[in-house]
């Protein structure tokens, strides 16, 4: 039994259910393209000023996250914003990140698909004043990415609302990034609750208006594209969006509030999932595809219901700040073997939330190893006067 604080300032035991699913590989494929997106871990011993400066990875942590994640047949989205881009982790560190990890994958033995993120951060806002300065600073990293053997997804840029962006500029840079594309890409709508310098993305606040820019860009290059991202928390746009896609165009969600339905779909669309949320749930989520492969409805529910309100509260408001959850599920699982990220950002959550994610990841059979993580979240608590 484990003694815990609550919300509601108070201190309360809590009982381990002791139920938990084992990780494990689909044993079927699977009928939902699903990208789990990862975090980066530092390096205890070698971090110096962690606030400032190119952070220490502990690359061997880092990989066997990843390595954790394609063991249950789930695909990699890479040095995104759950890597903390642009929030404790450089552009030279992204790159050596993307590059460490397809070699990793390409020795895995499920073969496991990888898309990174290709952005415009290795150039200040002040280098990003031209439309021309934000289309080189995407096909330099479009050209890191596909030299590694990376799928690329075109992060949204900081630089776009910087420059007050209209229509046809996004129009004109994500076109000639489309038409040089090795292979079809990923496009990206993170909304600005988890990035606020992203607000107006697409060259309008009304969302229904950036649809419609996002939309005509990818009718017009619907071959050069695989799919695009929307991380918007807003279920019903989500559906309308996916409803107007070209024939062929994926509908990758990033709604971590309400994954479940959105990937069952309405009958006739559904939705694929790149989430930072499976990162969190991955032994979930693997066996919740597994059984709507199989048709086995029940079951899918079943296991991804609990996780809604585990989601829910490791996106809560602040959202941008969920990275440190994420990170927190993979360590009391044991598949890192320490809780510390990149700028320190385990900081930017309180005591309170980590232990409300212990309880609601615990009733989601998500404590593989129970022991251990009754030992860390105990070993937290003790940081925190508590025990």
């Amino acid at each position: 039994m484990l003694t815990l604080p609550t919300y509601e300032n108070r201190l309360e035991p809590y009982t381990q259910t002791g139920e938990a699913l084992i990780p494990r590989a689909p044993r079927t494929t699977l009928t939902r393209t699903a990208f789990a997106a990862a975090h980066v871990v530092s390096h205890p011993l070698a971090e110096r000023a962690p606030w400032e400066g190119t952070p220490a990875v502990d690359w061997d942590n880092t990989l066997r996250f990843r390595h954790w994640l394609w063991d249950q047949g789930l695909g990699l989205a890479e040095a995104m914003d759950t890597a903390q881009r642009g929030m404790g982790v450089d552009w030279p560190t992204a790159r050596e990140l993307i590059q460490r990890t397809m070699t990793e994958a390409k020795t895995h033995p499920l073969k496991p698909r990888v898309a990174c993120g290709a952005g415009t951060d290795h150039k200040t806002l002040d280098e990003l004043r031209t439309t021309a300065d934000i289309l080189g600073a995407y096909a330099e990293q479009m050209e890191v990415i596909e030299a590694a053997g990376g799928q690329v997804i075109l992060m949204a840029s900081r630089a776009f609302p910087a420059i007050g962006a209209g229509a046809d500029d996004y129009a004109f840079v994500y076109g000639r990034l489309l038409d040089q594309a090795a292979a079809p890409v990923i496009l990206h709508w993170l909304g600005d609750m988890f990035d606020p310098a992203l607000a107006g993305y697409w060259g309008s606040g009304d969302v229904d208006r950036a649809s419609d820019v996002a939309l005509s860009i990818i009718d017009a290059h619907r071959d050069r594209v695989d799919g695009i991202k929307i991380s918007l928390l807003d279920k019903d746009h989500e559906e309308r969006f996916r409803a107007r896609l070209p024939e062929g165009v994926r509908l990758y969600t990033g709604d971590d509030f309400n994954y479940a339905e959105l990937i069952e779909g309405d009958g006739s669309r559904y939705s694929h999932a790149l989430l930072g949320a499976f990162a969190a749930i991955a032994p979930v989520a693997s066996q919740a595809l597994e059984a709507l492969a199989r048709g086995d409805l029940e079951t899918y529910h079943a296991l991804f219901a609990p996780t809604v309100p585990l989601s829910r509260e490791i996106f809560k408001a602040p959202t941008r700040f969920y990275k440190a959850g994420i990170a927190f599920l993979a360590w009391l699982n044991d598949a890192q073997s320490h809780f510390i990220m990149p700028g320190g950002f385990q900081s930017s959550r309180e005591i309170t939330h980590y232990a409300e994610i212990f309880r609601l990841a615990d009733k989601s059979r998500l404590l593989s190893k129970p022991d251990v993580a009754a030992e860390r979240m105990t070993l937290l608590l003790k940081l925190h006067g508590i025990g």
